[in-house]
């Protein structure tokens, strides 16, 4: 009894001592008006996310990511059935701008029928990235489906290894982000080794661009392709920043800066200033690798478009690869007007630059690379019609390996260890387990996008025509995808030597069939 009295003593005066603090504090009217009581609001807003996550939102309100989207990358990482029962519960009648696939009664390939027919299947690309301009190390990447760049720093290490390790597993290329190529990079799958505004990884002591490191990682790593980072969706014509006390001592070696120090990226190159020299930069650094070399660019502008189309049009130099990231794309960290408002969506600014490619004949000499929420079926479907070659995918990759969409990544919590350097939160992220995870999710991603390609009558996401596709405009009117973005025929395919080339790599995995006709 005594001891029950002193506990109910103890709380009554926890409580009035913060009835005093309320009282007496300037701070916060809420608690100054309403002492003890208000903390309930605080409260209430801190679990805010975690109450529409899982109570509050239906199945297609959330975003970035809607609870159907992701229940369709977990079971797909899982292995696990990703069948959805009782038809869609997406507003399609009323919904403007929902595009809808037009699949053919009889086309060129049978559709295969059963649940896992195209799971192993290989899916390259299109196009050999680096032939068109003769490039002593062009290759056909293994995979239309890629890991776009997230840096290690941005991510913790357990994380890229996961990804390093599904990535070979899948057989497809992860990009290293610009944050340098580290030691959870060297799990077996080949490498995009992106360079950034900073140069991390071949940078010398100044922070200026080193050549020789740069060829020195490149000779002692699978690196595939050179990709130069221009520009992000997410945050358009910002640098980036790694808070000093996430430097720790593995990043800064991997990086080449000091250890404990704000890590503050140039929002522009110093190895060029204009897209002239750009492209000088470009040449200089195929000629010295071998390897293909692109860009990497959120659309805001087309006087860069204009100027680079012309440019390769006229002088012979060029880029072997463009990755346009669209604005909805993601990013660690970004002012909010940024990631809201700054940059064109994917589709709205591919199409302007694909067209500026197409105007000038050069779309069929450069492999294109779609970014920005494309890592599910119906997004990167369109993504293909409108050209793209290769997707790239990243946060739908982070929830293949246990990302709960928790949306912490700036504040070095994330509970599931996948975008943070906390040792306590990574050590709970198995990178063994995880890499099977994203490894099925590449694999399934893939297999649904050649199931709706067979659905089209065609043997490749890569050969689904602009015809295949229309955008609604309502519950009555739809307008061809074609038509939406002013492209001509022909636009958004391969070349017919391409198209023949991996028809033929195609017509080597088996097709459908029915049963004996009855006579």
């Amino acid at each position: 009894m005594k001891r029950g009295l002193w506990a109910a003593g103890a709380a009554v005066a926890a409580v009035a001592a913060v009835a005093v603090r309320d009282l007496t504090q300037r701070r916060h009217a809420l608690l100054r008006n309403f002492p003890v009581i208000g903390h309930g609001r605080y409260l209430i807003e801190a679990i805010g996310p975690e109450l529409r996550q899982y109570v509050v939102a239906a199945n297609d309100e959330e975003r970035p990511f809607t609870r159907d989207q992701r229940r369709w990358v977990y079971a797909s990482a899982k292995k696990e059935n990703n069948y959805f029962g009782f038809g869609t519960d997406n507003d399609i009648e009323y919904t403007a701008g929902y595009p809808i696939i037009k699949h053919r009664t009889f086309g060129r390939a049978v559709p295969r029928s059963h649940p896992e027919a195209g799971y192993e299947a290989s899916v390259p690309c299109a196009k050999m990235l680096g032939a068109a301009r003769g490039r002593a190390k062009a290759f056909r990447p293994a995979s239309v489906v890629n890991i776009s760049g997230m840096s290690f720093g941005s991510l913790s290490g357990a994380a890229v290894e996961a990804l390093n390790r599904g990535a070979a597993i899948a057989g497809c290329l992860q990009n290293t982000g610009e944050g340098a190529l580290s030691p959870h990079h060297r799990y077996g799958g080949e490498l995009v080794f992106q360079i950034g505004t900073s140069y991390f990884g071949c940078r010398d002591e100044q922070g200026r661009f080193d050549l020789a490191k740069l060829k020195a990682v490149v000779e002692t790593n699978p690196i595939r392709a050179l990709e130069i980072k221009l520009s992000q969706g997410a945050k358009p014509s910002l640098g980036g920043l790694l808070p000093g006390a996430k430097v720790s001592a593995e990043i800064a070696e991997t990086r080449g800066i000091p250890q404990g120090v704000d890590c503050v990226s140039p929002s522009r190159h110093a190895e060029f200033s204009d897209t002239d020299s750009l492209l000088d930069w470009v040449e200089l650094l195929a000629d010295e690798t071998g390897l293909p070399v692109g860009i990497k660019s959120a659309v805001g502008d087309l006087d860069f478009w204009e100027e680079l189309t012309t440019l390769m049009a006229t002088t012979g130099r060029g880029v072997d690869f463009v990755t346009v990231d669209g604005g909805e794309g993601g990013t660690g960290a970004a002012p909010l007007i940024f990631s809201d408002s700054v940059s064109l969506p994917f589709q709205v600014g591919f199409a302007r630059v694909y067209k500026l490619f197409a105007e000038r004949d050069l779309h069929e000499k450069v492999v294109f690379i779609g970014a920005g929420k494309l890592g599910l079926p119906d997004n990167a479907i369109v993504a293909f019609a409108l050209g793209c070659d290769m997707v790239n995918v990243a946060r739908e990759a982070m929830l293949a390996i246990g990302c709960i969409q928790a949306q912490k990544c700036h504040t070095d919590t994330c509970p599931t260890g996948v975008a943070t350097q906390n040792r306590w939160l990574t050590r709970g992220l198995d990178p063994a387990l995880k890499s099977v995870r994203a490894a099925n999710y590449v694999q399934t991603l893939r297999r649904d996008l050649l199931k709706v390609a067979e659905a089209c009558g065609v043997e490749h996401p890569g050969l689904i025509e602009t015809s295949s596709v229309e955008i609604l405009d309502g519950r009555t009117t739809a307008t061809p995808l074609d038509r939406v973005y002013d492209y001509q025929p022909g636009w958004g395919l391969p070349s017919k030597a391409d198209r023949e080339a991996v028809i033929a790599l195609m017509l080597d995995e088996p097709q459908g069939g029915s049963a004996p006709p009855s006579r």
